[in-house]
């Protein structure tokens, strides 16, 4: 694939995999093996139409619409809040559903008028999912910047929600899985540099390094080994970084790696979000329905947002 063929690929099977998982959304695993989803479709669990997507499609969105007018992390902080206040980026023009540290940051940046570098949380009880899948867009725009500075960067922009370091390393983990992709990397072996790089950069920062401890199935690459009941797909950012790995190196195709990550069960939407973010780097749309993308909710919004983006990318670089 051409970079722009894998920058838009990464994005659509994302929201697609946030909208096969919305139905399911907080379903035990014991439900999803008695279910299976394998198509998507509608109502469920908030009750919406077919192709509807979640907060986590409408906070890509919105990151992808604030970076489209370059970097700025004030811009992409106010998007987020007109998502969350306004119904911006919203399949229906209103919120269903968002995580409550997503939403105690945002709502103090819009009534205490804090900054971006002051309005996330940071207790150990911060660290759900919320930013995880939202950082795709930032990852794919960054990728040529060198670790550091890449890293920094994610870190900055998961930190206007969620600030403490373990949800900062669980998107840089994830964003240099992203990077090590798009660079062209088969899987193994991006999924060997990524762990490589986690450990060279966090081990020797005392922010970090005590954190550690929390990626250890991903680092010593026991999760590839792991059996799915052994997959904890909940809303905590170890899980859903865990889910999404570990769906990725299973299986072969976009479609399979969206129906596993669904089909654990809990957090459905965003570990399909976040599952289809990998995939769709390295296997592409080929394999999903035509009407996975074309039945989303506003999708010749998102197609148009998509391409704007992507142009975006490719003129900066």
């Amino acid at each position: 694939m051409e970079l722009r063929e894998k920058y838009t690929n990464s994005l659509y099977a994302a929201i697609a995999g946030d909208a096969l998982g919305v139905p399911e959304d907080s379903s035990t695993n014991q439900e999803q093996s008695l279910i299976s989803v394998k198509n998507i479709y509608g109502y469920g669990r908030y009750d919406q139409p077919k192709g509807t997507w979640s907060d986590d499609s409408s906070m890509i969105l919105c990151t992808m619409e604030s970076l489209c007018r370059g970097y700025n992390i004030e811009d992409i902080a106010n998007t987020l809040c007109s998502w969350l206040f306004d119904g911006k980026w919203t399949p229906h023009g209103f919120v269903f559903d968002s995580g409550v540290t997503t939403f105690t940051a945002l709502e103090s940046i819009r009534s205490d008028k804090k900054t971006p570098y002051e309005s996330g949380c940071k207790t150990e009880d911060d660290n759900g999912n919320g930013s995880l899948m939202r950082i795709i867009p930032a990852a794919l725009y960054f990728a040529k910047k060198d670790i550091a500075d890449f890293l920094t960067i994610i870190h900055d922009i998961s930190a206007i929600t969620h600030a403490h370091p373990r949800s900062k390393i669980g998107c840089g983990i994830y964003s240099l899985f992203l990077r090590n992709l798009l660079a062209g990397n088969d899987k193994h072996a991006a999924y060997t540099e990524t762990m490589k790089n986690t450990q060279e950069y966090y081990s020797v920062k005392s922010e970090f390094s005590s954190e550690l401890s929390h990626f250890d199935r991903l680092l010593s690459q026991t999760i590839l080994k792991a059996e799915n009941t052994k997959i904890y797909s909940s809303g905590y950012i170890v899980h859903t970084l865990e889910t999404a790995v570990w769906c990725l190196m299973k299986h072969e195709t976009t479609k399979e790696i969206l129906q596993a990550a669904v089909n654990l069960g809990l957090d459905t939407d965003t570990n399909g979000a976040a599952a289809g973010g990998l995939a769709g780097l390295i296997y592409g749309l080929d394999s999903i329905p035509e009407d996975w993308i074309t039945s989303l909710v506003l999708y010749k919004d998102i197609d148009e947002l998509i391409k704007k983006f992507v142009s975006c990318i490719i003129s900066s670089h």
